[in-house]
This record gives C-alpha cells, structure tokens and sequence, in this order.
C-alpha cells in the first residue's frame, strides 16, 4: 500500500469518492502522520455518532453544519474551525450544503483501505 499521498493534489483532476447518505470525499494529502481530506455534504446529510483515536481539526469552508462533541452541540459556519480530541463521541448534520476539510492525525488507516465508511448514512 502507498504509504504518501502526492506532492500536488489537484482537486479538479479528481472525482469526488461518494459515501453514501448525500456525503463525498477526495483525499488532499496524507503520510503516516497526518492526513486532510476535502469532503462534500448535501443538506440534511448526517455524519452519524462516532469516535476515533485520532486528533481531528475540520474547517468550515462553506455551508452551515451542527456539530455535536462530547454532548455539546455547535452551529459551525463558513470559516469556523472545529477540534475533536481522541476517542469524543461525535456526529454533525449539514443544515446547508457545504465542505468541510477534515485532518486526522495520524493518518486515518481505515479510510485508504477502500472499505465502506459507516457512520455516513441516509439523509434525514
């Protein structure tokens, strides 16, 4: 498996990875230790409660989403930032179509893997 991403990502040479439940994702960058993934969410698209141990940083590039860390809920807009620590119980709802770019740290194993992401599911 390759362990790094290339040096250039260029995202519009690139097809979105579709998870399912209204939610896409492509890769921009990974080695062992991090990784920074643009993902893609139609309104009403749920990413579902879970927990991981990696560190997560996620910057609201566009939409309006409810996050919800550890039991405390947050309206997240276009230029916010979010900051999960390892192991919290997390979900966010998209209230309005919108990208999020997520890094993970290490890297997330399970998503180069190529197998299916569960905690994206039907849309609300």
């Amino acid at each position: 498996m390759k362990r790094f991403s290339e040096k250039y990502i260029i995202t519009k040479d690139m097809q979105w990875e579709v998870l399912g439940g209204g939610v896409s994702r492509k890769f921009l960058g990974y080695d062992n230790q991090i990784m920074m993934v643009r993902v893609k969410f139609e309104k009403g698209a749920l990413g579902s409660p879970h927990q991981h141990f990696h560190t997560q940083a996620t910057f609201c590039v566009s939409g309006k989403f409810e996050f919800e860390i550890d039991g405390v809920k947050q309206i997240v807009e276009a230029g916010d930032g979010v900051y999960i620590e390892p192991n919290l119980l997390h979900s966010a709802v998209c209230l309005e179509e919108g990208e999020l770019i997520d890094t993970f740290s290490p890297v997330r194993e399970d998503f180069l893997s190529g197998g299916e992401v569960s905690y994206f599911g039907d849309k609300s």
